[in-house]
């Protein structure tokens, strides 16, 4: 029935890219329009598209008026991505402030790239253990699901930069697993291009940067090329984040190598007015009550305002590690949500029950097969690019679950996820079929 599909790779591959392009379009003019709101998980649009006019306007980066995190009027900012802020500000230069017209730019870009980084990244995992044909039909319904997950056409339209960072994500995956397999000495063009990858990614979310470090160390023990070759990619991401740190101290006077949003996430996600039950979005006026009024008094600009509110950070779980401890374990429900609740509206409901509700159970037993996948050795084991992942949801979901927890804070993982539902999702239809001249026997994968 399905096996139609498989026969002609490309051209599937090309009908699931013009479905994840179709309804990400039709989300961005039928959904959201050309207006700017404050719809669900997606207030930062807000932000966004008004920083880029008052750049285009003459004011630099900066707001018109006091704005989150805190920023005084007419004062700088580096809380948001200078990369996404900059194609809003090309686009506008060119066609004026038209959201619509970035949100479908975004839709096409996204809806092609991702099912098509996603198809490769994989293939190439998935090949050595499971063998080409395998590989090439896991990674067609890997795809195909990034290309109708709602959380992902929802935030390709959207105005801020979840879907080109996830996207950067998977693309920087997808490169490091590329040299971890070759065996012959790697091109100098994949490890700059695996550099550019890690910048750009970086760029949208400084947070990436942080998981850098484990990504190299894998490389270093799946690949072991000279140690100088692991410091390309953080050499050019030190270059591209290189104008932004000198522009963030000329308007500090202090180092910022990118952006000023660690120190307000770490404080408020762990102030002492939550006990031990974090909740994930409280009113505006209740982050700006809980900085003291001592600090506000001083007239610190965003910066020194940033690192003074990591320091009280700290010093809140210094004080009482133990509640630091029961608040971090509070924040795994939040995190891993996928039940409907009363609290949400009808859209965030609906986009949490029908993807991550829905292809949850997928993704855990794609990752139990996976794990169940004997390795020669624990070196081997260790190289392989399913322990990447492991460790890349581990130390990801840690960053969030000991600082700040939001559901789209998860939606990164879920593009690893994803990549386990297309290997669970294979193996059920070729256990029931559906793939006409090729039917599942377990002698295949014996160890499975």
């Amino acid at each position: 029935m399905l096996a139609k599909f498989t026969k002609t790779p490309q051209k599937t591959l090309v009908g699931i890219m013009i479905v994840g392009v179709l309804l990400r379009i039709g989300t961005s003019v039928l959904f959201f329009g050309n207006d700017v709101q404050s719809l669900p998980g997606i207030f930062d649009e807000v932000s966004y598209h008004n920083l880029a006019i008052r750049v285009l306007e003459g004011h630099g980066f900066s707001f018109g008026e006091a704005w989150w995190p805190g920023t005084p009027a007419n004062e700088p900012t580096a809380h948001w991505s200078y990369l996404y802020t900059s194609y809003l500000i090309g686009l506008y230069a060119l066609i004026g402030p038209n959201p619509i017209v970035a949100r479908i730019i975004q839709g096409i870009f996204t809806g092609i790239l991702m099912p098509l980084v996603t198809y490769r990244l994989a293939n190439r995992v998935f090949e050595k253990p499971y063998g080409a044909e395998r590989a090439q039909t896991i990674a067609l319904i890997a795809a195909g699901i990034t290309a109708v997950y709602i959380y992902l056409f929802y935030y390709a339209a959207a105005l801020i930069t979840e879907s080109v960072y996830i996207l950067g994500i998977v693309w920087t995956f997808d490169i490091a697993v590329k040299i971890s397999q070759q065996e012959e000495p790697t091109p100098m063009r994949d490890w700059l291009l695996f550099g550019v990858a890690l910048a750009l990614t970086t760029l949208l979310r400084q947070l990436f940067l942080l998981f850098a470090p484990f990504m190299l160390i894998w490389l270093w023990w799946a690949k072991r090329p000279q140690l100088w070759k692991l410091a390309i990619p953080l050499v050019i991401t030190a270059v591209f984040m290189a104008p932004w740190t000198y522009r963030n101290y000329q308007a500090f006077d202090t180092l910022v190598p990118l952006n000023t949003n660690s120190g307000h996430a770490f404080f408020w996600g762990n102030h002492p007015s939550y006990g031990t039950q974090f909740v994930p979005i409280l009113p505006t006026r209740q982050y700006y009550a809980m900085i003291p009024e001592e600090l506000k008094a001083q007239g610190l600009n965003e910066a020194e305002m940033d690192s003074a509110l990591l320091e009280l950070g700290v010093g809140f779980v210094v004080e009482d590690p133990g509640r630091y401890v029961l608040l971090s374990l509070s924040r795994f429900p939040s995190y891993f949500k996928f039940w409907p609740s009363a609290e949400s509206g009808f859209v965030s409901n609906l986009s949490r029950v029908a993807s991550f509700g829905l292809f949850l159970p997928f993704m855990i037993w794609g990752i139990v097969i996976a794990a169940r996948q004997s390795s020669p050795s624990w070196k081997e084991w260790l190289a392989s690019p399913f322990t990447l992942f492991y460790l890349f949801v581990l130390v990801y979901t840690g960053m969030h679950v000991l600082t700040w927890t939001l559901i789209r804070y998860r939606i990164p993982i879920d593009a690893i996820f994803i990549l386990f539902a297309g290997l669970a999702l294979e193996r059920l239809f070729a256990m029931f079929g559906l793939w006409g001249e090729r039917p599942y026997t377990p002698a295949t994968q014996s160890n499975m």
